[in-house]
């Protein structure tokens, strides 16, 4: 099962995924890939992201308002490719030699500023394997947009984030 979801900012797309990942593991099904989860301040403000292999639970900073001097700017966040090759690409190989399904929180500017994690994220998503990943509301990359052309997709909205999650464990479950 190929699927991905996307929708406005701050829409839910991660907390979907995130409660397919607790479905999914309570049916003893084994998930691997990344989560690019946001960090807040003490002031209650984003200063960056963290890149999580969901298989191991290793992390490191995917990017970061003033951590770090060096790599690929977007915005105001400047990403951290020592963490991305060092987490993110790793988590993906392992992903696919041991995961039933493969999780890709998300597809956006900064995960693919780096050419290694675009190609590894290219790689999963072109592959037969069960694939559930957040896709960033204006990506423009031809590659992975047609890729993305054989996924079943869903736009998060108010709406529907709340049975979201079921439908897609049934999905991925009966596939």
């Amino acid at each position: 099962m190929k699927i991905y979801v996307t929708g406005r900012p701050g829409i839910g797309k991660s907390t979907v995924v995130l409660k397919v990942i607790n479905k999914l593991r309570e049916a003893n099904v084994k998930i691997g890939g990344i989560l690019c989860p946001e960090v807040r301040g003490s002031h209650g403000g984003r200063v960056g992201f963290k890149i999580v292999d969901i298989f191991t639970g290793k992390n490191g900073w995917l990017a970061h308002k003033q951590l770090f001097k060096e790599g690929p700017r977007i915005g105001r966040y400047i990403v951290n490719t020592h963490d991305v090759l060092n987490v993110g690409v790793t988590a993906l190989k392992n992903a696919l030699d041991n995961a039933d399904v493969i999780v890709i929180d998300e597809v956006g500017p900064m995960e693919l500023s780096v050419h290694e994690l675009r190609s590894e994220i290219l790689n999963v998503l072109s592959k037969g394997v069960n694939v559930l990943a957040v896709v960033h509301y204006r990506l423009r990359d031809p590659t992975i947009l047609k890729t993305l052309k054989s996924y079943k997709r869903y736009e998060v909205t108010i709406n529907n984030r709340d049975v979201l999650p079921n439908i897609i464990v049934n999905e991925i479950l009966k596939s």
